[in-house]
């Protein structure tokens, strides 16, 4: 295959390294959902895990070289999930972590990310604004910047999800994968495209927040003004060119859908899964629910990515119980 910037040898290494409550995830037919959605579906659950989300598999490659080099201090941006795991692989490391955020970002992942003991500053703006702040934090203190996507641990940290799916005795057809900055799908990308050709590689993105999917389709860097949706953890608004290079390598797809999709999703993975996820999680399913012809009898792989929620935000756009019927 064309080379990306990932190396198999080292995601294989990096099993070694990542905390084995991270690695292992959940694989898993659920055939409950699979009446409404017209196709066989697994679910791999990156939520059952300390920080609830496959952030980690990426921070504990950083931190543990920080460590390893005697770099004791990190700052990265974040919309919550990234400084959760930050935060986690470094306090288990000695690190002094900054993480700044857009104090608009869910609560309940600010909330995570103090307890966690990393030292939280909030930005007025979106990621993007913490983005720009982190790094000028780095340049004042000298201190180590965390990119995600742009940092090839967190994409290799990533890619031990495509290992897993690669090795299991599940038999699948589509891969689908939820997009923001690249890392999850360039990494699962990466190790399917060498070890499942086969396989059919197709990212997802909120319609609200398409900066990398027009990217991908235009293939060059497409920025935009704004982002608005529900799914805070997918909504850069500036791709990073070298994670663009590497998604138009691996990737067969990438598609944009509706919100009121991905909440259909969020209920749907409630009723029938038993899942409590934040949006970004469900966007596999919605993807489904919006071109059911194209996935019909196909058997589909979603990546359940995270289930870092507001309790409040969860409900409005829930409710309290799901609709069975979605």
């Amino acid at each position: 295959m064309p080379q990306t910037r990932l190396d198999t040898a080292r995601i294989l290494d990096a099993r070694r390294v990542i905390d084995p409550v991270f690695l292992g995830s959940p694989l898993y037919r659920c055939e409950a959902l699979e009446p409404a959605l017209g196709c066989a579906v697994s679910i791999k659950l990156e939520t059952a895990n300390p920080v609830r989300s496959f952030k980690a598999r990426g921070t504990e490659l950083v931190a543990s070289l920080l460590a390893e080099h005697g770099e004791l201090r990190a700052v990265c941006a974040s919309a919550g999930n990234l400084g959760q795991a930050l935060a986690w692989s470094g306090r288990g490391r000695g690190l002094d972590v900054t993480v700044v955020a857009s104090r608009f970002a869910t609560v309940a992942k600010l909330e995570r990310i103090r307890a966690l003991g990393a030292r939280l500053e909030l930005v007025d703006g979106d990621h993007e604004a913490a983005r720009e702040r982190a790094a000028e934090i780095a340049r004042r203190d000298g201190i180590r910047l965390v990119e995600d996507s742009l940092d090839i641990e967190t994409c290799e940290g990533a890619a031990t999800i495509g290992l897993e799916l690669a090795e299991s005795a599940t038999p699948f057809d589509t891969v689908l994968i939820a997009l923001g900055g690249g890392a999850l799908a360039t990494g699962v990308g990466h190790v399917l495209k060498e070890r499942a050709p086969g396989v059919e590689v197709v990212c997802v993105q909120p319609l609200g927040a398409p900066a990398m999917t027009h990217s991908w389709h235009r293939r060059r860097v497409v920025s935009t003004d704004s982002a608005d949706t529900i799914a805070d953890g997918v909504a850069g608004r500036h791709p990073v060119p070298a994670v663009l290079d590497d998604l138009l390598l691996v990737a067969d797809d990438a598609v944009l859908v509706r919100e009121a999709s991905i909440v259909a999703g969020m209920r749907m993975l409630l009723g029938h899964a038993g899942l409590v996820v934040e949006p970004s999680a469900a966007l596999g399913v919605a993807a489904v629910l919006e071109d059911r012809d194209r996935f019909a009898g196909r058997h589909v792989v979603t990546i359940v990515c995270g289930s870092n929620v507001d309790p409040d935000a969860y409900h409005r756009w829930v409710g309290a119980a799901a609709d069975r019927t979605a």
